[in-house]
């Protein structure tokens, strides 16, 4: 008895059908009896049975094969990937080592899924990392010592990254943000002021150089009540003096530019720099009439000069968007300060609170709680209180809504208008960074005792979001991110979206089918392929084997190959 595939056309169809026949010889030829017709038996039970009828001896995997362990391995995969393009080892250190292996542990496993130090020793072997980097079984103490390693080297790294990115005359972006610090003992740790939103924690401040695309390169760690003016001249020194660049413009915020800190960088041969003008400072423009609000009429940017700004290129800019949000915010938090005071007026009204003294501790939260203080007259007695808006205030205010002042020194003929506006709102990458430090990085809270662990432990940081930087160029294609977002001719104008992200948004897909991810989501998504340890039974002998990728993890490894090696 066999089993017999029988194909038959009818035209342009093809026929199909499986049978079981017993063949016999009668009268010298040879005959066929069908038995029954199996055709619609599932292909698998087709082949066991046709396997079976020729006498082999079946049985089930599980009879012969068992699987010991399985492992999430295919982000581990990319994410190796990815750093062996970058030379992210070498870049550590040029010799091999344990302390670099375990370095680069920390780095990835940062980048797949953030945690403590105690907690990253169990999350190494609970993918396939560990075994890739042979650094199984490390326990709190290694990664401790590695970090100790990794501090001693981190200046000769950041020179490395520093040349690889900042070629020729270039922009440099340069931020500063802030961690809350649990424990008392560190001495980098200090009461200031919070990014976090946590005030009367101790943190630490930590500034950041990035290039003009975004890419970390350096980060120094200052104590947490570092006043942001204060971490500008360590820059300067390191762009210069560690990094040699010949010339180089610094973008930085409002808040970390002073007098001495913008005289230094004048005194230094081949710096430049960008930063903004105060609110206060852009009144006393309109103030001596070096500003003229009618500017605007025609255009949203215009040059400048002012003589209390001798020497430096003033680009006013006017976006009416952020001026109408800025509007309506105003307004509602006017009327949410009334809504308090009325509250305040009530209590006086039924004498549960009386006295000028009494009335003012309780009128003085209301008016900083929204920072409204300036735009009330307030009146108070020991039985009466009144306030009125400060209309005059309150419109002089609202005709500079949506108003900025950019100031270089960078001539003309290097930066027109347009791009002096592209570098300085440039800076909004250095804040995707600290957001990403502050979210799936994990960076706070931070908790080492000893200040060296501290600046260790932000580097990591900073080198895990420098490949997740590089994952992230690759991977655009698979993610919410726009592939390739337009320049807009007006710098000052809101960014748009190509038409392409703007389908993938929609549409919750890629052009290619695929569903879009979030970076961590896609890195779960890669975790679901496995590497699989299986033994054979009644043998000590294993082997690995791994999960067929899907269309979606095959796309993703293979748009590692995008990442520039060695960049």
């Amino acid at each position: 008895m066999h089993v017999a595939k029988i194909v038959r056309r009818h035209g342009d169809r093809v026929y199909v059908s499986h049978l079981v026949r017993r063949s016999f010889r009668e009268g010298g030829r040879v005959r066929h009896e069908t038995i029954a017709n199996v055709s619609k038996l599932p292909a698998a039970a087709i082949e066991a049975l046709a396997r079976a009828l020729r006498g082999e001896a079946l049985m089930g995997a599980g009879d012969a094969f068992g699987i010991e362990r399985s492992l999430p391995a295919g982000h581990v995969e990319c994410v190796l990937a990815a750093a062996g393009r970058l030379g992210l080892a070498r870049l550590l250190d040029r010799s091999p080592s344990r302390e670099r292996d375990l370095c680069l542990a920390m780095v990835c496993q940062r980048v797949i899924a953030a945690g403590s130090k105690l907690e990253t020793t169990r999350l190494l072997d609970q993918t396939t990392l560990a075994s890739e980097l042979a650094v199984e079984g490390a326990d709190a103490d290694e990664l401790y010592a590695a970090m100790d390693w990794l501090g001693e080297r981190q200046q000769r790294i950041e020179e490395r990254l520093a040349a690889r990115h900042l070629k020729g005359a270039t922009l440099v972006l340069y931020d500063l943000s802030s961690s809350y610090f649990e424990g008392r003992h560190c001495p980098l740790a200090a009461l200031g002021y919070s990014r976090d939103g946590k005030r009367g924690t101790l943190q630490v401040t930590y500034g950041l150089l990035c290039d003009p695309d975004g890419r970390p390169l350096a980060v120094e760690v200052f104590e947490g009540n570092t006043i942001d003016s204060q971490t500008v001249p360590a820059q300067i020194e390191k762009l210069k003096g560690r990094f040699g660049l010949k010339a180089v413009i610094v973008v930085c915020d409002r808040g970390m530019v002073t007098k001495a800190n913008i005289a230094a960088m004048d005194e230094r041969e081949g710096i430049g720099w960008i930063t903004a003008l105060k609110a206060p400072q852009v009144k006393r423009l309109v103030t001596r009439g070096d500003l003229q609000l009618s500017l605007f009429d025609q255009a949203n940017l215009a040059e400048i000069s002012s003589d209390e700004f001798p020497g430096e290129r003033l680009i006013v800019c006017r976006n009416p968007l952020v001026a109408a949000e800025r509007t309506r915010k105003r307004s509602e938090l006017l009327a949410a300060t009334e809504h308090e005071l009325d509250k305040i007026k009530q209590r006086i009204k039924k004498g549960t609170l009386q006295g000028a003294a009494a009335i003012g501790l309780a009128v003085g939260p209301e008016l900083k709680r929204y920072r409204m203080r300036k735009h009330f007259e307030i009146e108070i007695t020991d039985d009466r209180l009144s306030f009125t808006r400060r209309h005059a205030e309150i419109n002089a205010e609202q005709a500079l809504d949506g108003i900025y002042v950019i100031r270089t020194s960078a001539p003309a003929e290097k930066l027109p208008p347009a791009d002096v506006v592209r570098s300085y709102k440039s800076l909004a990458r250095v804040e995707r960074a600290f957001r990403a430090f502050k979210g799936p990085l994990e960076i706070r809270p931070i908790g080492h005792r000893l200040d060296q662990r501290v600046r260790a432990h932000v580097f990591i940081c900073t080198l895990a979001y420098y490949l997740s930087w590089h994952l992230q160029g690759a991977w655009a294609e698979l993610l919410f991110a726009d592939e390739h977002p337009p320049t807009a001719p007006d710098p000052v104008a809101k960014a748009e979206r190509s038409t392409q992200a703007a389908n993938k948004a929609s549409s919750k897909r890629t052009r290619n089918g695929h569903p879009c991810h979030s970076f961590e989501s896609l890195i779960t998504e890669l975790g679901l392929q496995t590497r699989n340890t299986i033994r054979l039974h009644g043998s000590d002998a294993t082997f690995d084997q791994l999960t067929q990728p899907s269309t979606l993890q095959a796309r993703a490894l293979e748009l590692i190959t995008t990442v520039p090696k060695h960049a």
